[in-house]
């Protein structure tokens, strides 16, 4: 096995993408929701465990009344401490004060999961990197609509932003 990859929970944010229940039930490939879900949980208690932070991001649709059934994050998934980012565009910088928020804490690293691979996760790390932040990119917390699009984010443009990473190589020391 490769060896663990090291990272300061002081300095190290956990963020996870668009886990609401309309999107994790959607047919996703090549990880099923439920399992990215999973392993999200996984990540987030080891995280909340060391005094990391956690970020949970969720989209809203501009410009409508209501919002689609299960628009809110999966239940249990926000817990007391963590960061709730509502976000309208596709990455979840614009206009919501993630990076204030991160600075705040003394956040310089972070960690990403969540659907889509090729989206808001993809897009939400495109500004943070423009931003100066380091990227860890979690390859079992996230999925997308097809296979092709997930393999092209983590083995294209992923190692091009920071280190891909299996959940199980992490380490909070």
């Amino acid at each position: 096995m490769t060896a663990p990859l090291a990272l300061d929970p002081a300095r190290t944010a956990l963020v996870l993408v668009d886990l609401m229940d309309r999107i994790v039930a959607l047919p996703l490939a090549p990880h099923k929701g439920t399992e990215v879900l999973s392993v999200s949980e996984e990540l987030a208690a080891i995280f909340r465990a060391a005094g990391a932070l956690v970020v949970l991001v969720r989209v809203e649709r501009p410009g409508i009344a209501e919002q689609p059934p299960g628009s809110g994050l999966v239940a249990g998934l926000l817990r007391d401490g963590d960061v709730e980012i509502v976000k309208r565009t596709i990455g979840a910088f614009q206009g919501t004060g993630l990076d204030a928020r991160l600075r705040e804490h003394g956040v310089t690293a972070l960690v990403f999961g969540g659907i889509a691979t090729n989206l808001g996760v993809e897009s939400t790390a495109r500004a943070a990197g423009d931003l100066g932040y380091d990227l860890v990119f979690v390859e079992d917390a996230m999925t997308a609509f097809t296979e092709a699009e997930h393999e092209a984010s983590v083995r294209l443009d992923f190692p091009r932003l920071g280190t891909v990473v299996p959940a199980a190589r992490l380490r909070l020391v």
